[in-house]
């Protein structure tokens, strides 16, 4: 008799430096269950090493609470017409990381089209899709939002996935 595989909790982030969101899923038996997810808002108004503490705090705090196995985060693209908004996502996605190495935590980083790939079928599906599979695929009674929960739900199903088949 084959012995079930050990149940794992994965963290999905989708970083951003005005909303992060979260998502811890545990992959147990069967289908994959959210365990809590969420967003992260940093105050616009406050100078950004006080935002970057914010974000740094809040997934510090998410990390020792649901205490998730591993990490995914989506890899960063830098786009040559908004150079500004990739310098900034970096900030963001800097803390985040830094909050998982300080909890232990390995990181896998996935790119967006292979997480769009998995979920939808499509790697370059719109945020709204997204939202729509990912609501199907846990049964939602809506949509989750913002659309980074969602994001951050398909970054979580993908590493889990991907872990299992290792």
């Amino acid at each position: 008799m084959q012995a079930s595989p050990k149940p794992y909790r994965v963290l999905g982030i989708d970083p951003g430096l005005r909303v992060t969101g979260y998502a811890v899923v545990s992959f147990a038996r069967g289908e994959p269950q959210i365990v809590e997810a969420g967003a992260v808002e940093s105050d616009q108004k406050l100078p950004m090493p006080e935002r970057i503490g914010q974000i740094h705090a809040a997934l510090a705090e998410i990390i020792a609470e649901l205490k998730p196995d591993f990490a995914a985060v989506e890899n960063l693209y830098a786009h040559y017409k908004h150079p500004r908004t990739s310098i900034l996502m970096g900030h963001a996605r800097g803390v985040l990381l830094l909050a998982c190495s300080q909890a232990g935590l390995a990181v896998h980083n996935l790119a967006a089209t292979r997480i769009k790939k998995a979920i939808t079928g499509n790697g370059h599906a719109s945020k709204l899709q997204i939202q729509r599979s990912v609501k199907t695929l846990f049964n939602l009674a809506e949509l989750p939002k913002p659309p980074d929960v969602a994001d951050a739900l398909a970054i979580a199903i993908c590493a889990g996935r991907n872990a299992r088949l290792r």
